[in-house]
């Protein structure tokens, strides 16, 4: 599964941590997360990720 960086802050999502601390399950693909997912560090929208 590829990481996913936030061009804004640098938090990279890993789809086999996934974001549990805001109910995201480990094994989440990055295009599988919630259209109102916002990174949890700056509060940018799935649009400011790109594949890392």
């Amino acid at each position: 599964m590829e990481k996913y960086i936030c061009d804004l802050c640098g938090y990279e999502y890993d789809p086999e941590v996934g974001d549990p601390d805001n109910g995201i399950a480990p094994g989440t693909k990055f295009e599988d997360l919630p259209s109102d997912w916002v990174c949890p560090l700056c509060g940018a929208d799935k649009d400011s990720f790109s594949k890392e």
